[in-house]
């Protein structure tokens, strides 16, 4: 029997089609992915043999925005869309190791996700930390959900994370107006994180990962710096602003920023 053919997938989830959040648990070293999965991940490698290090840039800078969020802004209270399957640490125990009673919810659109939030997104007593299943592209869903009504409280700022989900949604989605209503659902003082794949350092291999990954019947959208800052509306970028993702707070010096192909930038609400 073939590894392909031993594979068992949790109720709901199709390991036929590839999954960026599977995908992306392939170049970090997990197991919670499929054949199908490693074929897309390994044919975007060819592309981009710096694939997996530039994932791990993408999850250091998570970290860091958590960090800081918490540490320099004040934020006790988190809106991850996109969760992606959880790597420890994740965001809510950055979070809660300063603040403990700091809030988080999750959200991502795949079931295998569901299965790992369960048990690896526990919080902290003073805290909480929750998960919903559910799709950006339908944010209103999102933000009446009860489960984010009862954990956020929305008339205080809240820290929302999209890192590395834009790219899943193609221009007809319209993902600026997606990100704005979002946006214009958070009170003041709140704080946006965006990470975003970018071909603006390296637009022939980046192009090769693109078809790899869309030739498998996967969205995947690399945006340039302009496109990737009109998702912060009018809200006031936060040093260092706009920068490749290893460029942003880096705790040690970045000797080539532009090795890892993401912009990432954080803003504050007026």
């Amino acid at each position: 029997m073939t590894q392909e053919s031993a594979e068992v997938a949790p109720p709901g989830v199709n390991i036929n089609v590839p999954h960026s959040a599977r995908i992306y648990d392939y170049w970090l070293g997990g197991k919670d992915n499929f054949a199908v999965d490693r074929a897309v991940g390994e044919a975007m490698m060819k592309a981009i043999p710096a694939m997996r290090y530039m994932a791990g840039e993408n999850r250091k800078f998570v970290h860091r925005a958590a960090r800081d969020l918490v540490a320099k802004e004040g934020i006790r209270q988190f809106l991850d869309i996109g969760t992606g399957i959880p790597t420890r640490p994740n965001l809510h125990e950055i979070a809660q190791k300063l603040a403990p009673e700091t809030r988080v919810v999750y959200v991502d659109n795949d079931p295998i996700v569901l299965v790992h939030a369960r048990a690896l997104m526990i919080s902290t007593d003073e805290g909480r930390s929750e998960y919903i299943s559910a799709d950006i592209r339908k944010p209103q869903s999102i933000l009446t959900e009860q489960v984010l009504t009862e954990t956020l409280d929305l008339t205080e700022p809240v820290g929302l994370t999209l890192i590395a989900i834009l790219m899943l949604l193609a221009d007809a989605d319209d993902p600026w107006s997606l990100v704005a209503q979002l946006r214009d659902a958070m009170p003041s003082g709140s704080i946006l994180g965006i990470t975003h794949p970018t071909a603006d350092f390296n637009p022939e291999a980046v192009g090769e990962a693109v078809s790899a990954a869309t030739s498998a019947g996967m969205t995947l959208v690399a945006r340039t710096r302009e496109e990737v800052e009109r998702f912060f509306g009018d809200w006031e970028m936060l040093e260092p602003g706009l920068v490749p993702v290893s460029a942003w707070r880096p705790d040690e010096p970045v000797e080539n920023p532009e090795a890892a192909y993401y912009w990432a930038g954080v803003a504050r609400k007026p």
